[in-house]
C-alpha cells in the first residue's frame, strides 16, 4: 500500500471512530433492549430529584437484588453536569465512585456494587 494510500486509510478510521462517539444513547431503544434481555424496568425514581430533572429521561432497571437508575441527557456536556450533581448531593455515607458510572451522554446510579455481568448487561444495551 502507497503511503498515500495507508494516510487516507488512518483518516477514514478515524473519522469512523469519531463518528461512532458521537452516537448517544436514547431512553426507549435501551429500555426496550433490557426487556427483551429479561430485565424488569420501571418509571419509579423515587425521591431522585437529579435523574427527574434530565434532558432525556431516566429509568430504573432491575437486576436480581441490585438496580441500576439510568439517566439520559441530551449531550456528553450535560451528563457531565449530571455525573457532577450525583458528586455534589450525594449522601455522605455513600461511596458515590462505587456505585456511579458514566458512558458518554448516560449516567448510571447503582443502588449496590454492580456486579461484572450486571453492568455489561446494562452498558452493552445503551442504544
Amino acid at each position: 500500500m502507497t503511503r498515500v494510500g495507508c494516510l487516507a486509510l488512518v483518516a477514514l478510521l478515524a473519522v469512523s471512530c469519531g463518528a461512532q462517539s458521537l452516537k448517544l444513547a436514547k431512553l426507549d431503544p435501551t429500555r426496550a433492549c433490557l426487556q427483551a434481555a429479561g430485565v424488569r424496568t420501571d418509571q419509579n425514581l423515587g425521591a431522585d430529584f437529579i435523574a427527574g430533572t434530565a434532558t432525556g429521561g431516566a429509568f430504573r432497571a432491575h437486576l436480581g437484588k441490585n438496580f441500576v437508575t439510568v439517566v439520559f441527557s441530551d449531550s456528553v456536556e450535560h451528563a457531565d453536569g449530571i455525573n457532577e450533581a450525583y458528586h455534589r448531593f450525594h449522601a455522605r455515607n455513600v461511596g458515590i465512585e462505587d456505585v456511579l458510572r458514566q458512558q458518554g451522554n448516560v449516567v448510571m446510579l447503582w443502588h449496590e456494587h454492580p456486579g461484572d455481568a450486571d453492568q455489561a448487561k446494562v452498558t452493552n444495551c445503551l442504544k
